[in-house]
């Protein structure tokens, strides 16, 4: 098992963007989350295999964000209970795409590997993602 934290905001995979190279339009990442996948990129070395995953994956991933200034002390309290969790935008999958696809060529050979994904968005003061990437064994199993 591989685990890890990316400290601070996480940010979401934004939309594609499009531009001219000559006479051919090119699709790039938004600056924002290019430079996120970056950054993704530096920590998960840190943490990477000697040989890259090859098999099926299972990621847990826990995305914590920053609790909003504007939130009153009755919602905070909530959200220390647990009680209160973000359902606002940016939605949980587009935060998972920018990790999934940082981890590319370092945890494992393509994120097309994870078949089991797990992905929760909480609020925190220490804004954050968690992770954990484990391989699953034949019979479906998460391996220990």
């Amino acid at each position: 098992m591989i685990e890890f934290i990316i400290p601070g905001d996480p940010v979401p995979q934004g939309r594609p963007r499009a531009g001219r190279a000559g006479r051919r339009i090119v699709m790039y990442d938004p600056k924002e989350s290019r430079e996120y996948k970056r950054y993704v990129s530096l920590i998960a070395r840190q943490h990477a295999p000697k040989t890259l995953l090859e098999g099926p994956l299972s990621v847990r991933m826990k995305i914590y964000r920053q609790i909003p200034k504007s939130t009153t002390k009755k919602d905070r309290a909530l959200i220390f209970e647990g009680k209160k969790r973000p359902i606002t935008k940016p939605d949980t999958d587009n935060y998972t795409k920018s990790v999934l696809d940082a981890l590319n060529g370092i945890i494992y050979k393509d994120d097309s590997q994870v078949t089991d994904l797990y992905a929760s968005k909480y609020y925190s003061d220490d804004p954050r993602v968690e992770i954990k990437v484990q391989e699953i064994d034949i019979f479906g199993k998460v391996a220990e």
